[in-house]
Protein backbone atom coordinates (compact mmCIF):
# COMPACT_ATOMS: atom_id res chain seq x y z
CA UNK A 1 0.00 0.00 0.00
CA UNK A 2 1.47 3.37 -0.99
CA UNK A 3 2.02 6.13 1.55
CA UNK A 4 -0.80 8.65 1.35
CA UNK A 5 -0.46 12.41 1.31
CA UNK A 6 -1.95 12.38 4.81
CA UNK A 7 0.86 10.13 6.08
CA UNK A 8 3.51 12.25 4.40
CA UNK A 9 2.12 15.50 5.83
CA UNK A 10 1.71 13.92 9.26
CA UNK A 11 5.35 12.80 9.32
CA UNK A 12 6.54 16.21 8.09
CA UNK A 13 4.49 18.04 10.72
CA UNK A 14 5.70 15.72 13.47
CA UNK A 15 9.36 16.33 12.71
CA UNK A 16 8.72 20.05 12.21
CA UNK A 17 7.38 20.16 15.76
CA UNK A 18 10.38 18.38 17.33
CA UNK A 19 12.87 21.26 17.33
CA UNK A 20 10.62 23.93 18.89
CA UNK A 21 9.31 21.28 21.30
CA UNK A 22 12.89 20.57 22.43
CA UNK A 23 13.26 24.23 23.36
CA UNK A 24 9.83 24.31 24.98
CA UNK A 25 8.45 26.75 22.44
CA UNK A 26 4.72 27.09 21.84
CA UNK A 27 5.57 27.03 18.11
CA UNK A 28 5.73 23.24 18.37
CA UNK A 29 1.95 23.18 18.29
CA UNK A 30 1.67 25.00 14.97
CA UNK A 31 2.62 22.07 12.66
CA UNK A 32 0.21 19.82 14.56
CA UNK A 33 -2.60 22.35 14.25
CA UNK A 34 -1.79 22.58 10.53
CA UNK A 35 -2.09 18.81 10.16
CA UNK A 36 -5.41 18.67 12.01
CA UNK A 37 -6.77 21.57 9.98
CA UNK A 38 -5.83 19.98 6.66
CA UNK A 39 -7.36 16.65 7.78
CA UNK A 40 -10.64 18.45 8.47
CA UNK A 41 -10.71 20.23 5.11
CA UNK A 42 -9.29 17.50 2.85
CA UNK A 43 -12.36 15.19 2.79
CA UNK A 44 -14.34 17.93 1.05
CA UNK A 45 -11.81 18.33 -1.79
CA UNK A 46 -12.78 15.40 -4.05
CA UNK A 47 -9.80 15.73 -6.39
CA UNK A 48 -7.11 16.01 -3.73
CA UNK A 49 -6.64 12.34 -2.88
CA UNK A 50 -5.33 13.22 0.58
CA UNK A 51 -6.19 9.99 2.37
CA UNK A 52 -5.89 7.57 -0.55
CA UNK A 53 -5.21 7.58 -4.30
CA UNK A 54 -8.11 9.14 -6.19
CA UNK A 55 -8.62 9.12 -9.94
CA UNK A 56 -10.21 12.44 -10.83
CA UNK A 57 -8.75 13.12 -14.26
CA UNK A 58 -8.10 11.16 -17.42
CA UNK A 59 -5.04 11.24 -19.64
CA UNK A 60 -4.68 14.77 -20.95
CA UNK A 61 -2.97 13.62 -24.15
CA UNK A 62 -6.46 12.80 -25.39
CA UNK A 63 -8.57 15.71 -26.58
CA UNK A 64 -11.46 13.96 -24.93
CA UNK A 65 -13.64 13.80 -21.84
CA UNK A 66 -15.83 11.18 -20.18
CA UNK A 67 -19.37 11.51 -18.90
CA UNK A 68 -20.48 9.92 -15.63
CA UNK A 69 -23.96 9.89 -14.13
CA UNK A 70 -24.54 9.43 -10.40
CA UNK A 71 -27.46 8.41 -8.18
CA UNK A 72 -29.46 6.22 -10.59
CA UNK A 73 -30.99 4.21 -11.98
CA UNK A 74 -34.21 6.19 -12.12
CA UNK A 75 -37.54 4.92 -13.52
CA UNK A 76 -38.20 8.24 -15.28
CA UNK A 77 -34.83 9.62 -16.35
CA UNK A 78 -32.65 6.61 -17.16
CA UNK A 79 -34.34 5.32 -20.32
CA UNK A 80 -34.67 8.70 -22.08
CA UNK A 81 -31.07 9.45 -21.11
CA UNK A 82 -29.94 6.14 -22.61
CA UNK A 83 -31.82 6.96 -25.81
CA UNK A 84 -30.12 10.37 -26.00
CA UNK A 85 -26.65 8.92 -25.42
CA UNK A 86 -27.38 6.28 -28.05
CA UNK A 87 -28.27 8.93 -30.63
CA UNK A 88 -24.91 10.59 -30.03
CA UNK A 89 -23.01 7.30 -30.00
CA UNK A 90 -21.70 8.04 -26.50
CA UNK A 91 -20.82 5.50 -23.81
CA UNK A 92 -21.03 6.72 -20.22
CA UNK A 93 -20.41 5.29 -16.76
CA UNK A 94 -23.31 5.10 -14.33
CA UNK A 95 -22.39 5.18 -10.64
CA UNK A 96 -25.45 3.45 -9.26
CA UNK A 97 -27.08 3.40 -5.83
CA UNK A 98 -27.77 -0.09 -4.50
CA UNK A 99 -31.32 0.42 -3.27
CA UNK A 100 -32.29 1.81 -6.68
CA UNK A 101 -30.67 -1.17 -8.38
CA UNK A 102 -32.86 -3.40 -6.21
CA UNK A 103 -35.99 -1.45 -7.19
CA UNK A 104 -35.24 -1.17 -10.92
CA UNK A 105 -33.14 -4.15 -12.05
CA UNK A 106 -34.47 -3.89 -15.62
CA UNK A 107 -32.75 -0.50 -15.94
CA UNK A 108 -29.39 -2.04 -15.04
CA UNK A 109 -29.97 -4.56 -17.80
CA UNK A 110 -30.73 -1.74 -20.25
CA UNK A 111 -27.62 0.22 -19.22
CA UNK A 112 -25.46 -2.84 -19.85
CA UNK A 113 -27.31 -3.73 -23.05
CA UNK A 114 -26.45 -0.29 -24.46
CA UNK A 115 -22.76 -0.83 -23.74
CA UNK A 116 -22.33 1.52 -20.79
CA UNK A 117 -20.31 0.80 -17.66
CA UNK A 118 -21.39 0.61 -14.04
CA UNK A 119 -19.69 1.99 -10.95
CA UNK A 120 -20.51 1.66 -7.26
CA UNK A 121 -22.04 4.65 -5.43
CA UNK A 122 -22.95 2.91 -2.13
CA UNK A 123 -26.18 1.22 -1.22
CA UNK A 124 -28.06 4.08 0.46
CA UNK A 125 -26.18 7.17 -0.74
CA UNK A 126 -25.66 8.21 2.86
CA UNK A 127 -23.93 11.60 2.66
CA UNK A 128 -22.51 11.02 6.14
CA UNK A 129 -21.16 7.52 5.52
CA UNK A 130 -17.55 8.73 5.71
CA UNK A 131 -18.14 9.72 9.34
CA UNK A 132 -19.07 6.15 10.22
CA UNK A 133 -17.16 2.94 10.88
CA UNK A 134 -15.13 0.85 8.45
CA UNK A 135 -17.65 -1.92 8.97
CA UNK A 136 -20.49 0.35 7.86
CA UNK A 137 -18.50 1.52 4.83
CA UNK A 138 -17.72 -2.05 3.84
CA UNK A 139 -21.39 -3.06 4.11
CA UNK A 140 -22.51 -0.07 2.01
CA UNK A 141 -20.06 -0.80 -0.78
CA UNK A 142 -20.09 -4.61 -0.71
CA UNK A 143 -23.91 -4.70 -0.81
CA UNK A 144 -23.82 -3.00 -4.21
CA UNK A 145 -21.12 -5.39 -5.40
CA UNK A 146 -23.29 -8.34 -4.45
CA UNK A 147 -26.25 -6.89 -6.32
CA UNK A 148 -24.24 -6.18 -9.46
CA UNK A 149 -22.91 -9.74 -9.36
CA UNK A 150 -26.48 -10.83 -10.20
CA UNK A 151 -25.95 -9.10 -13.55
CA UNK A 152 -22.55 -10.83 -13.98
CA UNK A 153 -20.75 -7.57 -13.33
CA UNK A 154 -18.07 -6.49 -10.89
CA UNK A 155 -17.60 -2.76 -10.49
CA UNK A 156 -13.95 -1.76 -10.04
CA UNK A 157 -14.68 1.96 -9.66
CA UNK A 158 -16.18 3.44 -6.52
CA UNK A 159 -17.43 7.00 -6.22
CA UNK A 160 -18.23 8.12 -2.67
CA UNK A 161 -21.35 10.23 -2.07
CA UNK A 162 -20.54 13.89 -2.72
CA UNK A 163 -16.97 12.78 -3.50
CA UNK A 164 -16.01 12.78 0.19
CA UNK A 165 -13.27 10.39 1.33
CA UNK A 166 -11.74 9.40 4.68
CA UNK A 167 -8.72 7.47 6.04
CA UNK A 168 -10.72 4.22 6.34
CA UNK A 169 -11.76 4.04 2.71
CA UNK A 170 -8.48 2.76 1.28
CA UNK A 171 -8.53 -0.37 3.45
CA UNK A 172 -12.16 -1.09 2.61
CA UNK A 173 -11.63 -0.70 -1.13
CA UNK A 174 -8.46 -2.76 -0.94
CA UNK A 175 -10.46 -5.71 0.38
CA UNK A 176 -12.92 -5.34 -2.49
CA UNK A 177 -10.35 -4.78 -5.23
CA UNK A 178 -11.66 -1.32 -6.11
CA UNK A 179 -10.36 2.20 -6.69
CA UNK A 180 -11.87 5.62 -6.02
CA UNK A 181 -12.96 7.52 -9.13
CA UNK A 182 -14.18 11.03 -8.49
CA UNK A 183 -14.39 13.80 -11.09
CA UNK A 184 -12.59 16.75 -12.64
CA UNK A 185 -15.71 18.83 -12.91
CA UNK A 186 -19.26 18.44 -11.72
CA UNK A 187 -22.13 20.30 -13.29
CA UNK A 188 -23.16 21.89 -9.97
CA UNK A 189 -26.67 20.69 -10.74
CA UNK A 190 -27.47 19.79 -7.09
CA UNK A 191 -28.76 16.38 -8.09
CA UNK A 192 -30.78 17.83 -11.01
CA UNK A 193 -32.35 20.49 -8.83
CA UNK A 194 -30.35 23.28 -10.53
CA UNK A 195 -30.62 22.78 -14.26
CA UNK A 196 -30.59 26.35 -15.54
CA UNK A 197 -27.25 27.02 -17.21
CA UNK A 198 -26.06 23.41 -16.80
CA UNK A 199 -24.68 23.06 -20.33
CA UNK A 200 -23.07 26.50 -20.19
CA UNK A 201 -21.27 25.66 -16.94
CA UNK A 202 -19.97 22.32 -18.22
CA UNK A 203 -18.82 23.64 -21.58
CA UNK A 204 -17.20 26.72 -20.02
CA UNK A 205 -14.89 24.50 -17.96
CA UNK A 206 -14.25 21.87 -20.64
CA UNK A 207 -10.66 20.59 -20.61
CA UNK A 208 -8.69 17.62 -21.90
CA UNK A 209 -9.10 14.55 -19.75
CA UNK A 210 -12.03 15.85 -17.74
CA UNK A 211 -14.23 13.34 -15.96
CA UNK A 212 -17.58 15.13 -15.87
CA UNK A 213 -20.06 14.27 -13.12
CA UNK A 214 -23.78 14.65 -13.82
CA UNK A 215 -26.86 12.97 -12.35
CA UNK A 216 -29.33 10.35 -13.51
CA UNK A 217 -32.23 11.60 -11.41
CA UNK A 218 -35.71 12.74 -12.42
CA UNK A 219 -35.82 16.54 -12.07
CA UNK A 220 -38.90 18.00 -10.45
CA UNK A 221 -41.33 20.34 -12.13
CA UNK A 222 -43.45 20.51 -15.26
CA UNK A 223 -41.31 20.11 -18.34
CA UNK A 224 -38.18 19.61 -16.24
CA UNK A 225 -37.33 16.24 -17.74
CA UNK A 226 -37.31 17.60 -21.29
CA UNK A 227 -35.37 20.66 -20.18
CA UNK A 228 -32.74 18.41 -18.56
CA UNK A 229 -32.49 16.22 -21.65
CA UNK A 230 -32.11 19.34 -23.77
CA UNK A 231 -29.24 20.51 -21.53
CA UNK A 232 -27.51 17.13 -21.80
CA UNK A 233 -27.98 17.25 -25.57
CA UNK A 234 -26.40 20.72 -25.65
CA UNK A 235 -23.45 19.39 -23.62
CA UNK A 236 -22.93 16.55 -26.07
CA UNK A 237 -23.21 18.83 -29.08
CA UNK A 238 -20.94 21.42 -27.48
CA UNK A 239 -18.25 18.87 -26.66
CA UNK A 240 -18.16 17.67 -30.24
CA UNK A 241 -18.42 21.22 -31.59
CA UNK A 242 -15.23 22.11 -29.72
CA UNK A 243 -13.39 19.22 -31.34
CA UNK A 244 -13.45 16.95 -28.30
CA UNK A 245 -14.39 13.29 -28.20
CA UNK A 246 -16.46 11.60 -25.51
CA UNK A 247 -14.56 8.47 -24.55
CA UNK A 248 -15.68 5.65 -22.25
CA UNK A 249 -14.22 6.24 -18.80
CA UNK A 250 -12.02 3.14 -19.01
CA UNK A 251 -10.34 4.49 -22.15
CA UNK A 252 -9.82 7.97 -20.73
CA UNK A 253 -8.17 6.73 -17.52
CA UNK A 254 -6.58 3.73 -19.25
CA UNK A 255 -7.78 1.16 -16.76
CA UNK A 256 -10.97 -0.88 -16.46
CA UNK A 257 -13.87 0.40 -14.38
CA UNK A 258 -15.96 -2.78 -14.62
CA UNK A 259 -15.54 -6.50 -15.27
CA UNK A 260 -18.18 -8.68 -16.87
CA UNK A 261 -17.69 -11.73 -14.67
CA UNK A 262 -19.23 -14.18 -17.08
CA UNK A 263 -16.44 -13.87 -19.62
CA UNK A 264 -13.92 -11.76 -17.65
CA UNK A 265 -14.27 -8.97 -20.20
CA UNK A 266 -13.07 -5.64 -18.79
CA UNK A 267 -14.69 -2.36 -19.76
Amino acid sequence: MSISKAHKLGIACFFSALVPAFYGSFLAALPLFLFVGVCMIAPFLPRLGFFLPVISHGKSRYKAVSLTFDDGPDPFSTEPLLALLDRHGVKATFFVVGKKVASHPHLIEKILEKGHSLGNHTYRHDNFCMLKSSRYLYSEISAVQEMLALFHVKALAFRPPVGITNPKLQGVLGKLGMVTVNFSYRGLDMGNRRLKGLSRRVLKHLQRGHIIALHDVMPKGDGALQFWLHEIDKILQGIKGRGFKVLPLSELIEQPVMIRTGDKEKT
